[in-house]
């Protein structure tokens, strides 16, 4: 997995409406990536409804959140217009950044093991680098958590 103080690997991906995203781009200002398994489940929506309530803050800090999941860009549209998301998600559809970032791991429910996103969050700094690493996410409170991470790094 990415540690705290590394440099974030950069990427490209298409966001909900299909467009490329790259990761470089929002170099300047904090980012919040947070890779979850999948859109519209009940976790990964209470997530993402906590992160949309947050908003507000997030942008007031001047921080950019981008959500990663192996869901196509149709579903991605769809869980933001169902949840009234106002950020960018991101289709990893490959999984080649979740990959990347140490994230696609075995899981075990029921006694079955397979291949699947762990919950992860990552706050970049200004110049791309990983200053926070929130692995194995708890949903409640979570989006709070990473807001404070955000406003520290002013």
């Amino acid at each position: 997995m990415i540690t705290e103080g590394q440099p974030a690997p950069d990427f490209s991906l298409p966001n909900q409406d299909g467009t490329p995203v790259q990761l470089s781009a929002f170099k300047g200002g904090p980012v919040v990536l947070y890779f979850y398994p999948k859109d519209d489940t009940s976790g990964c929506t209470k997530q993402a409804c906590g992160f949309r309530d947050g908003f507000p803050d997030y942008e007031a800090a001047g921080a950019t959140v981008l959500g990663i999941s192996p869901d196509s860009s149709a579903s991605h549209a769809k869980f933001v217009a169902k949840y009234d998301l106002p950020f960018t998600l991101l289709a990893d559809v490959e999984k080649t950044v979740c990959e990347a970032y140490g994230v696609w791991k075995e899981k075990s429910m029921y006694g079955k093991k397979y291949m699947g996103v762990e919950r992860t969050t990552f706050v970049l700094d200004r110049d791309g680098k990983v200053a926070r690493v929130f692995p194995k996410v708890k949903v409640p409170g979570h989006a709070e958590a990473v807001l404070e991470a955000v406003r520290e790094l002013k």
